[in-house]
Order: structure tokens, then sequence, then C-alpha cells
């Protein structure tokens, strides 16, 4: 089924991941994606697992774009790209993030402002970017936030704010651009099986305890992650906007008791 045919779809953290598995789906369901990411090869890496159905999908179908979505210059150039090769924008995925572990207590002010400016300041860049674009076809957005923009965790401080402040970034927008036609939503992942996942200090022991709480009993693979976000993409997700829909196997069901 080809959702996206003749779309143009902008996915940030194409190179690896949920924005990998994300930008793979978009294009399998016919859409022009747009290919955005700190490191030239790995998105290209992401695009040679592009299906080779030439009846509709080829090099001219997509474009990778080397950008660091916290700088706000590279974000302009990166929609400008955009623009010139496919002459609008339909949708945008916000996936580009980084997790820092830490309390506030030994969190570096480096490591906070990086946190923010990654998740949330991009995020704000990219969207205020290419919200004029989205107005002009009636376009969407959906952001990757966490579960951790929900609720609270041990020792992420940083992240938690950076990603709080996506959930309800997410529906701000989706309030203020309604009436322009714009849907706005986000998915909300907790651990999910991605490099940015196994580089967390004692992870194995983190997992089991994660698992231990999550009815589902496994971690998410990106390409759930991608379903949800295509569905809220899609027309079928119409009447839909607004949204922070958790994708966590039902962790954000508990209140956090154990089972008995």
């Amino acid at each position: 089924m080809k959702r996206f045919k003749e779309k143009t779809v902008i996915v940030t953290g194409a190179g690896s991941g949920i924005g990998r598995a994300t930008a793979i789906r978009f294009a399998e369901e016919g859409a022009r994606v747009v290919l955005v990411g700190r490191t030239a090869e790995t998105l290209e890496q992401t695009a040679a697992e592009f299906p080779e159905d030439h009846t509709w999908i080829h090099t001219d179908n997509y474009l990778c774009v080397t950008c660091d979505i916290s700088v706000q210059s590279q974000v302009q150039g990166m929609i400008s790209s955009a623009i010139d090769k496919f002459d609008k924008i339909d949708i945008l995925v916000n996936n580009a993030g980084k997790a820092i572990q830490g309390k506030i207590t030994s969190l570096s002010s480096e490591d906070w402002h990086s946190a923010i400016n990654i998740n949330l300041n991009g995020t704000f860049y990219v969207c205020q970017a290419a919200m004029p674009h989205l107005i002009a076809t009636k376009g969407n957005i959906v952001n990757v936030s966490s579960v951790s923009g929900m609720g609270g965790d041990w020792n992420m401080a940083a992240y938690n704010a950076a990603k709080a402040g996506v959930t309800n970034l997410t529906r701000t927008l989706a309030m203020d651009h309604g009436p322009d036609g714009v849907r706005v939503n986000a998915v909300n992942p907790s651990v999910t099986k991605t490099n940015m996942t196994t580089a967390i200090q004692d992870n194995d022991s983190k997992i089991d305890k994660f698992l231990a709480r999550c009815p589902l009993g496994r971690l998410a693979a990106p390409e759930d992650i991608a379903a949800a976000i295509t569905f809220l993409a899609s027309n079928d997700a119409s009447m839909i906007t607004g949204v922070n829909l958790p994708v966590d196997g039902g962790v954000s069901a508990s209140n956090g008791q154990p089972q008995f």
C-alpha cells in the first residue's frame, strides 16, 4: 500500500535506529524522503535499504542532507535543500535526539545544554523552518518524544526536561496550527533497541528491571515505532492532533508498583 505516494517527508536522525526504520517505511509506502543527519555515510546506508521497485522509487526520490539540527542556520539550509529538490514538504518527522544520563548534582552545564539543544531546540528549529511549507500543503508533523517526557526517570534530569518540552511543544503546535490545517502529534517510545540504548551504562541490569515492569515483556524494535509514526502521519489519522502516543509495551499503564 502506497499511502504516501507523491508525498515529501523529512526524517531527522535518519542514519540509524528509529529514524532509519522510519525513513525506510515511508519509502516502502511511496514517499519521497529527505534523510537528515550528521553523517553522510550513514544516511546513504539508510537510502541503500530503500526498496528497489523502480516503478515508483529511484535515486530521484530521496535526498540526503547533512545537518546539525541544533544549529539554526544549518536547519534553514536543510529546509531550503528539500524545497529546491521536491518543491514542497508534506510531512516532518523530528526524530533526532540524544540521551544524557546524570542527576542535576552531577550534570555539567555542557551536558545540560547539549541535551536541550539537540532534543528540544533542534525540534523547535526544524518545526519553525518547515511550518510555512506545511501550512501550504496542509501537512503534518510527528515528533519523537519519549515516555520520559510524560513522567520522570531516575538519573535523567536533562533528557527528561528536554523531552517534556517536546511533549508540550507538540500540544501547543497542534492548537496553534490546527486552524491552518496542520496536524501535530508525537510518539513517545520507551526503551527501544537502538545504538543509543546500548550505550547506556549498566545497560543489561537496567533492561532486566524494565522488562519486569513491561506487560508485553520485550523491548520495542525501531520498526514498532516507525509503524506508529507512519500511522499518525497518514490520512488514517486525519482527525488526530495534539496526541502524545506512548509506544511502550504498556509501561505507562502502570502506577509503578511491582507485580505481586
